[in-house]
């Protein structure tokens, strides 16, 4: 089994190193657990370079590479035309057979070769923008942290490079020595959600005033009993024609909007508050704990308590 972790102008090499360790981990542990059966697995480190168009540092195994992974970019996404001659590389790897998987901002060089189109992808929550205006045609998943496309794989966030590697591992090995792996690091098995981690930035840059000036009177009455009659008094405008203004200015509806400003408020308010949950949903405007917490697990992927127990700062918490 031949993995090749290829870094490229930008790439973040810590990932690059703690794949290459991850990998070394998993098979150590099959080794000695399984020393009749265990297969060899050989990590190539390759380097793209930029100035001859090349890829170098295959190793000398004779069989082609098993697996391709593209870590993530600590600064812009790797969108340079320096990076063009990459592109047909990456095309005749997956002819070959290869998987092929990205973290993060990887995903624009996978996007970029036309090997996403019209396939389900991930990438980190605050690039979704630029990706959806970049690949359309890409059917884009950011809640999720982990998306199997066949051969293809895409992680979420910078760090879901350790779930990217664990996924490899099963894929390779098996569910059992996946596990072995995680246990051994102590990193989680692959399962979480991006969604945990991304914070909702709403859109103002629109240019549409009146629509500004309802969001900015709902965001400052979080607490208060608003309906979508109220935000378009407060905008000057009809229901119907704010409901059409407000869905082509924001792109979401008015009531989709209030519900992820009010959890976003609930999740800042949970991660730095002692107050009980119960209390912290009343203060983002949901009068129905049962409201609130089925709300908050829609959007967030998790439950108040839990979301609570993953992110509070502190010590003394109420649930």
């Amino acid at each position: 089994m031949n993995i090749g972790i290829l870094t490229y102008p930008g790439a973040q090499m810590s990932a690059a190193l703690g794949l290459a360790d991850l990998f070394m981990v998993a098979e150590e542990l099959q080794a000695e657990r399984r020393p009749e059966a265990s297969p060899r697995m050989i990590v190539s480190r390759l380097v793209f370079d930029v100035e001859t168009g090349v890829v170098d540092g295959l190793s000398c195994a004779k069989d082609p590479l098993t697996a391709i992974l593209l870590p993530p970019s600590l600064g812009e996404p790797p969108i340079g035309a320096d990076l063009d001659p990459l592109l047909p590389w990456l095309r005749a790897r997956r002819e070959e057979g290869a998987i092929l998987a990205s973290v993060c901002a990887g995903a624009f060089l996978l996007a970029r070769a036309g090997l996403l189109q019209g396939k389900p992808a991930t990438t980190h929550w605050a690039l979704v923008d630029d990706f959806r205006s970049m690949f359309p045609e890409v059917d884009l998943q950011p809640d999720r942290l982990l998306v199997t496309a066949g051969d293809i794989i895409t992680a979420g966030g910078v760090m879901a490079w350790t779930d990217l590697g664990l996924l490899i591992v099963e894929r390779l090995f098996g569910a059992e020595a996946m596990i072995e792996t995680a246990r051994f690091l102590l990193i989680d098995p692959p399962g979480r959600e991006q969604r945990y981690y991304s914070d909702f930035k709403p859109n103002r840059s629109h240019g549409d005033p009146q629509i500004l000036r309802a969001q900015q009177w709902f965001e400052a009455r979080l607490s208060a009993d608003v309906s979508v009659e109220d935000m378009a008094g407060a905008a000057g405008l009809e229901p119907r024609t704010f409901l059409r203004r407000f869905q082509k200015a924001v792109g979401m509806k008015p009531i989709e909007y209030c519900q992820q400003i009010r959890v976003a408020e609930a999740r800042r308010r949970l991660e730095t508050s002692a107050a009980r949950v119960d209390q912290i949903g009343w203060e983002c405007g949901y009068r129905d704990p049962a409201s609130f917490r089925k709300i908050f697990l829609r959007v967030v992927g998790l439950t108040p308590a839990d979301y609570r127990r993953r992110f509070h700062g502190g010590d003394r918490i109420h649930t």
